[in-house]
């Protein structure tokens, strides 16, 4: 028999850096792609695309930070979080420069932790520039993809793709026609590309 082909599945990742789930995710999400033959498609959110509306969120808030410092607890991590008027639009369009410049791990892994373990702004564009400094994004690239009105029109546009798609909250996993919807579901979604085949070796 021969030696079933590696060619690598596209994994499309919906994600918003408000979402305290996303802050979850982003610990162990970059593992699947070091784990298995796949590439990852890259489509942040802005505002509340992919979250609970305002009024909802007021009623959810308090249940949603217990369930979240549960989780931190048992994985050992900080949990601070940020002003509630944080705005993620920004990090979201910036996140687009990394993905160019190569630097998207290093960047959303150090977004959502002066987020979510520090409680910092990530809405203000000196809290990403911290950011752009401590993983080598360049000050003058961040603050032109800062007035990049192209940028912000495509995590519009990634939202649009995610409705859809069926997508309505984040973090979600996208594979074919199966979505992964929560960090807690990156296992599933490791058990799936199991099964098809592209674990490496």
């Amino acid at each position: 028999m021969g030696k079933h082909p590696q060619v690598p599945v596209e994994i499309t990742i919906f994600f918003n850096f408000r979402s305290p789930y996303c802050y979850l995710a982003s610990k162990s999400m970059f593992s699947i792609f070091e784990e298995y033959h796949a590439k990852l498609i890259w489509k942040p959110f802005g505002g509340w695309s992919g979250r609970s509306a305002p009024e909802r969120a007021k009623v959810k808030v308090p249940l949603v930070r217990q369930d979240v410092e549960r989780f931190t607890r048992v994985m050992g991590i900080p949990f601070m979080p940020p002003p509630h008027d944080t705005d993620p639009t920004l990090a979201g369009a910036i996140s687009l420069l990394a993905e160019q410049e190569g630097l998207l791990q290093s960047y959303v892994v150090e977004v959502m932790r002066k987020e979510w373990a520090e409680g910092q702004d990530i809405g203000k564009l000196d809290v990403l520039l911290e950011v752009g400094e401590e993983i080598g994004l360049g000050r003058g690239a961040i603050m032109r993809a800062a007035e990049n009105k192209e940028l912000f029109a495509q995590i519009d546009q990634n939202w649009e793709e995610a409705k859809e798609k069926g997508v309505f909250g984040v973090p979600t996993f996208s594979v074919g026609d199966q979505i992964f919807w929560g960090n807690d579901r990156i296992g599933s979604l490791k058990e799936h590309l199991h099964n098809l085949r592209l674990r490496k070796l």
